[in-house]
């Protein structure tokens, strides 16, 4: 069937033709930028659930048939060798990079590493149990005031240099934050490691005594990162490319997206996993009984970590983890009973009809809890490890409309609902 080029849109006895633009996947929309001047219309769309706000050539997911592929490679590509690093270069600059262009991104990812010693005294300024993300957003801005040439971008190598010193400094920002919760010495970045052992190494080292990450660890770790690295027009990238469009530079636009990611109900929903299996632990209940709470409507309690908004059947980055959270386990030999809980969980519910028949089964945000915990990361701290993942995707998308000639500052409308005119009361009248 052929895709009509326009739809018609009648309100009242006024019918206007409003363009359709088609992606390379098939996906149509309807062009409403000229609705306002041409009807005094606007749409009403909370959420913006359908809502298209750009053009993009990054990510595409088709959520019914479970589809995630960065710059057109499904996701699942990634995982025989998983490289953090090349996936992202892939997603800023559209495509996979060459041995030499791969081998000098490390090398500057290795040489940007370090913070600047005036910075580590910013860290002094935070109580010592200030959140990390607060911590990480904060830090990411006063990037800004060390590296003010790149407020504006020229050419390719900038772009490259200022990636560079992002997706390199984030890690190091979260380690430090890491150990100045809990009065640790700061351990400096070991150019000798690859980027997830050295972040683990900065986390987990003492000046007597090195952490060496196991290699299940390193690959499990690398592919959480890569797992995260975009996922569309989410409400963090969607915050990036909103403070971008005011032409503010990447330090702030991404460290905006942290501050998006803080919510729990985006980057927190891994913490939320392991919260119910606290509450379930505490309560001494079964995964058969937590599955019968689950389905009815009136016990309040609700199963984290299964089903997603937009996957309506498995989530792809979800059969990835769940590979990968079993070599761990194995591995590290784990004994955890908030660990053992969740296997029995997952095994219930994916033999539950219920289940199965609404597709509710564990997604991402399920797995990745179980593997950060396994691995010993904090649990305030798994957000942070979303934002580190999730970086390559911001700046990609931040450079993708920074190169967009046509790009205009966002500026939603909305439906007014309050009074109509009103005079203005006298203090000596109200």
């Amino acid at each position: 069937m052929t895709t009509p080029k326009a739809a018609t849109l009648t309100i009242g006895e006024q019918s206007i033709e409003l363009p359709l633009i088609e992606g390379t996947e098939g996906e149509v929309g309807i062009d409403i930028s000229q609705l306002r001047a041409k009807t005094g219309a606007v749409t009403f769309d909370p959420a913006f659930g359908n809502t298209g706000a750009c053009t993009s050539a990054i990510t595409f997911i088709d959520g019914e048939k479970g589809i995630l592929r960065y710059r057109g490679i499904p996701i699942d590509q990634f995982q025989k060798s998983p490289n953090f690093i090349e996936v992202a270069w892939l997603l800023i600059f559209g495509r996979l990079p060459k041995k030499d262009e791969l081998q000098r991104f490390s090398e500057k990812l290795t040489a940007h590493a370090h913070l600047h010693e005036a910075m580590k005294h910013h860290f002094e300024g935070f109580p010592v149990n200030a959140p990390p993300m607060a911590i990480l957003s904060a830090m990411i801005n006063a990037m800004s005031c060390f590296d003010e040439h790149f407020g504006r971008f020229e050419d390719d190598e900038q772009i490259e240099d200022a990636a560079a010193r992002l997706i390199s400094r984030v890690r190091t920002i979260a380690a430090y934050s890491y150990r100045r919760t809990n009065g640790l010495p700061f351990m400096y970045p070991d150019p000798s490691l690859r980027y997830v052992a050295n972040f683990l190494h900065m986390m987990f080292s003492m000046p007597y005594n090195q952490y060496i990450a196991e290699d299940e660890v390193d690959e499990a770790l690398n592919l959480f990162l890569i797992l995260h690295a975009d996922h569309e027009q989410n409400c963090s990238t969607s915050t990036v490319r909103v403070v971008g469009s005011s032409q503010a530079n990447l330090f702030a636009s991404c460290a905006a997206g942290v501050g998006a990611l803080w919510g729990p109900l985006h980057g927190g929903a891994n913490v939320a996993v392991i919260d119910m299996l606290e509450k379930i632990r505490s309560g001494g209940l079964s995964a058969e009984k937590c599955l019968e709470l689950a389905k009815d409507k009136n016990s309040g309690f609700k199963l984290m970590g299964f089903g997603h908004r937009v996957y309506k059947n498995f989530d792809p980055r979800a059969k990835i983890l769940k590979a990968q959270s079993d070599k761990v386990l194995k591995k590290l030999g784990v004994q955890d009973p908030l660990l053992e809980i969740a296997q029995e969980l997952e095994e219930a519910a994916l033999k539950d009809q219920y289940f199965v028949d609404r597709k509710l089964y564990p997604n991402v945000d399920f797995y990745s809890g179980i593997i950060l915990r396994a691995i010993g990361i904090p649990v305030e701290m798994f957000t942070v490890m979303f934002a580190i993942g999730r970086l390559p995707g911001w700046i990609s998308q931040w450079r993708e409309q920074h190169d967009d000639t046509s790009t205009r500052i966002a500026r939603p409308r909305q439906i007014y609902t309050g009074n109509t005119l009103t005079d203005y009361t006298p203090m000596s009248e109200r």
